[in-house]
């Protein structure tokens, strides 16, 4: 099972930018998308069904232009959970989750901390979310939250760890919640399968910083352990361009 997680930064931005062509040539069995920026009903859907993901869902937030989460996948999922039940979170829709029989796959788009309200926001959602992610796997113990996590874990996520110490993203409190997070039950799969430096998922548009790799490793495949065994591997896949980010691959057996 090949799945994909992409924050593309506005789905009708990214169509323009050849995402379908690139979608179709990649051929995952699911795609997880942060931050679509679009309601359903702005989609010409039919364009999904020719390339092969009939069955695509929408979680959309409130705020019109704003945030949300799709999963495109080929075959039909046993069940679809919008949203978490927590309000607060459902309200920007940063939350949706499809499972295929013993194995559950959530599309999470984790909020930035860019002003002094949103990062109390940001860290209230990291504690309300952690909880609710223990709960879940009471239910579902096969559980992977891909997405934008918007923080980097260690020094080696970042380029300039150093200056970059007190930016919402690398802060000692988000950079330890997301270590946490892993120690409830999580494998970090692509640390799993690579420890080099140098691999990111979000550069700046600005200064050049894409092409000069001054990026932050801020996309995520958080696999539960007890899939530890059937994780097959786990990619940065840097060469597409429709986005500030770029998507990640997480592949298991099935």
């Amino acid at each position: 099972m090949k799945i994909v997680s992409y924050n593309v930064n506005g789905i009708r931005a990214a169509l323009n930018k050849g995402f379908l062509e690139w979608l179709t040539t990649v051929g995952p069995d699911v795609i997880c998308l942060q931050e679509i920026k679009a309601n359903k009903d702005q989609l010409d859907l039919s364009i999904f069904d020719e390339a092969g993901y009939s069955h695509n869902y929408w979680y959309s937030a409130q705020k019109k232009g704003y945030s949300g989460v799709a999963i495109l996948s080929k075959a039909k999922p046993d069940h679809v959970e919008y949203g978490t039940g927590i309000d607060y979170m459902d309200f920007e829709g940063r939350n949706l989750r499809v499972d295929f029989g013993d194995v559950s796959i959530m599309s999470m788009y984790l909020p930035s901390g860019t002003n002094l309200d949103r990062l109390d926001f940001k860290l209230k959602y990291m504690s309300d979310f952690k909880d609710y992610t223990m709960e879940l796997r009471k239910k579902r113990p096969n559980l992977i939250v891909l997405g934008d996590y918007n923080i980097c874990h260690e020094a080696i996520d970042i380029h300039d760890p150093v200056r970059n110490k007190n930016v919402s993203g690398f802060l000692p409190v988000e950079r330890e919640w997301i270590g946490n997070f892993m120690e409830s039950g999580f494998i970090d799969s692509f640390r799993h399968f690579n420890k080099d430096p140098d691999n990111y998922t979000w550069w700046s548009y600005r200064a050049n910083a894409r092409n000069n790799n001054k990026g932050w490793r801020l996309d995520y495949g958080m696999v539960s352990k007890p899939l530890k065994n059937r994780l097959k591997r786990s990619v940065i896949l840097s060469e597409a361009k429709h986005s500030d980010h770029c998507p990640i691959l997480v592949e298991l057996e099935k």
